[in-house]
């Protein structure tokens, strides 16, 4: 199997995908490699606002249009452990850097800048991960289980999350709602 890299795209589920983790979900990859891939599912959100966050963290916050800020599912591995996806501008404790507009982050330091107001200018925050091994993302795109596309800001931070799905697809040019269930190969 030809090795290909989806470090910084969309994974779109494909309509035919019933797991409820994933189902009509937008995942942005933020590593893939022969071991495996990590993502992070943008439009999933919680019954969690970011002000929960910072009081189970002890981080002093007044700013309501920070503690109102929505939190994301980002996938069913580590729930409990928090992933800011942010565009780059600044050196954070722990941050793996993705491509030249997108960071992820897992430390601290940044929660406590965003509460200030001293965070990045977007920035998405998600609890949990989506994982595969080495081989299981090849396996599910030959299966029709995703569709890739080269992954854009707009999308990430400006497209409300409800509407993530098809505007995602819509960026391939494709009308993901019209799409048979029934994909299968020749």
């Amino acid at each position: 199997m030809q090795q290909i890299n989806l470090t910084n795209h969309f994974l779109i589920a494909m309509p035919n995908l019933k797991d409820p983790n994933f189902e009509r979900t937008v995942t942005y990859i933020c590593a893939h490699n022969e071991e495996g891939a990590m993502g992070i599912v943008i439009n999933k959100p919680l019954d969690i606002e970011l002000g929960e966050i910072f009081e189970q963290m002890d981080i002093p916050a007044d700013n309501p249009e920070m503690n109102n800020k929505m939190i994301f599912l980002g996938g069913p591995v580590h729930t409990d452990r928090g992933f800011i996806l942010h565009q780059t501008n600044n050196k954070w404790d722990s941050s793996i850097i993705v491509s030249d507009e997108l960071c992820v982050t897992t430390s601290k330091d940044i929660l406590e800048a965003i509460a200030v107001g001293d965070g990045p200018a977007e920035s998405l925050i998600a609890l949990g991960y989506a994982g595969w091994g080495g081989g299981q993302l090849e396996q599910e795109l030959m299966e029709n289980t995703w569709l890739s596309s080269p992954a854009n800001l707009e999308t990430i931070f400006k497209t409300p999350y409800e509407q993530c799905w098809n505007s995602a697809a819509k960026h391939m040019g494709i009308d993901i709602e019209k799409i048979s269930h029934d994909i299968g190969h020749a």
